[in-house]
């Protein structure tokens, strides 16, 4: 294993998630989570969608207040899964609980519908109904709910104040910017008091410069959430920033999670190692010795025995022209495929025994005179490289 590198409603529907009661109707534990992982969790769920060409089968557990950041490839199941959380897709096995409450449980014909779910959902386009102000875009949920009319409304002012937005209170969604649909959008969502709030790609509606100020409101919001949050996102950067726990998909199934650093320090999928910059192989370790199917030997500093992967960054790989007179143990020779910018550096991509993607400042390309269909060589420092059982 190697890896280089709605259009918005014109009405209200009172069948949205996070604008509706939180009374809901009174599923085993999946063998993904353990007893000790569920048995502090407000959110416990198994989550299991079979449709005509994707399988979805996904274990969730999560605390009060945690944040967990789905995280994958297009098309691995991201938002099956956060539409089943929402009520939106009825699984086909499994459970849903959320403090303690069945919402969920196929075996027993028991399905909540979704507007009768303790949920929030924040969805990428936002979805504010356009001939509705800021104030009553928010208060909207409040008042599916039964509150009077004055009691929502007041609810939906303080939230537009702890947003920052007091002062678009009467705007229409049209006259507001992307960050500021964003935060009423948020506001809507939470304004409902919900016990699970579910963020479908929030930031990727946004540009770079406003995705920058609007991902540091939402943490700051959602590290004062105290129920569970869960993101769906396939930007690491968002995931890592928000997230407490990334749980990490592929093909309908979970293949890592962990907190953001430990995923990035030990990636087990190709996808995983190109997200976080990393080179990443998997191997039988003998001692410092790790060899990959095809017989290409890497030489570590850790010492394991059985299963392993190695991992290093782009930053570690030296180039050279001619086979440099050094004794170094992992050299390889390669070829230049592609060069590209990467930040304030070139990104090689390399083809070879051991395919790899090598960082370079541009004056380095100069004076190698890379291009792609170059032959080089490669090394890595044995010391550069990390590696960890599989």
């Amino acid at each position: 294993m190697n890896s280089p590198h709605r259009t918005s409603p014109t009405t209200p529907d009172t069948t949205t998630p996070g604008t509706t009661t939180p009374d809901t109707a009174p599923g085993g534990t999946p063998p993904a989570v353990t007893a000790a992982a569920t048995a502090g969790a407000a959110l416990d769920a198994r989550l299991r969608v079979d449709r005509a060409a994707f399988a979805l089968d996904l274990a969730l557990a999560a605390a009060p207040g945690e944040v967990v950041a789905l995280l994958g490839p297009n098309g691995a199941g991201k938002s099956t899964a956060l539409r089943a959380l929402a009520g939106l897709l009825p699984l086909t096995g499994g459970h849903l609980r959320l403090d303690g409450r069945v919402l969920e449980d196929p075996a027993r014909r028991l399905h909540t519908p979704a507007e009768q779910r303790p949920v929030g959902v924040v969805f990428q386009d936002y979805l504010l109904f356009p001939h509705l102000s800021a104030l009553d875009n928010v208060a909207f949920g409040p008042r599916c709910q039964g509150r009077p009319r004055r009691e929502a409304r007041a609810e939906a002012a303080a939230w537009l104040e702890r947003m920052g937005l007091a002062e678009y209170a009467s705007v229409r969604p049209g006259r507001l910017s992307g960050g500021q649909a964003q935060r009423v959008a948020l506001a809507r969502a939470l304004a409902v008091r919900p016990r699970l709030l579910l963020l479908d790609e929030p930031l990727a509606a946004l540009d770079a410069r406003t995705r920058l100020d609007v991902r540091a409101q939402l943490r700051r919001h959602l590290a004062d959430f105290e129920a569970v949050a869960v993101l769906v996102t396939h930007d690491p950067l968002d995931a890592m920033v928000l997230a407490d726990r990334l749980v990490v998909i592929e093909d309908g199934h979970e293949v890592q999670s962990g907190s953001p650093a430990e995923v990035a320090r030990r990636p087990r999928t190709d996808y995983i190692a190109r997200l976080v910059g990393l080179n990443l192989y998997r191997g039988r370790a003998e001692g410092t010795r790790v060899t990959l199917p095809d017989g290409t030997v890497l030489t570590t500093a850790e010492e394991l025995s059985g299963p392993a992967f190695v991992a290093f960054p782009p930053s570690a790989v030296t180039l050279y022209r001619e086979r440099p007179q050094s004794s170094a143990r992992n050299l390889w020779q390669a070829e230049v495929t592609g060069l590209d910018l990467h930040g304030d550096q070139v990104r090689a991509e390399l083809s070879g025994a051991l395919p790899m993607a090598a960082d370079l400042t541009p004056a380095a390309v100069a004076e190698l005179g890379l291009a792609p269909g170059t032959a080089v060589w490669a090394s890595v420092k044995a010391t550069q490289t990390h590696a960890y059982p599989a």
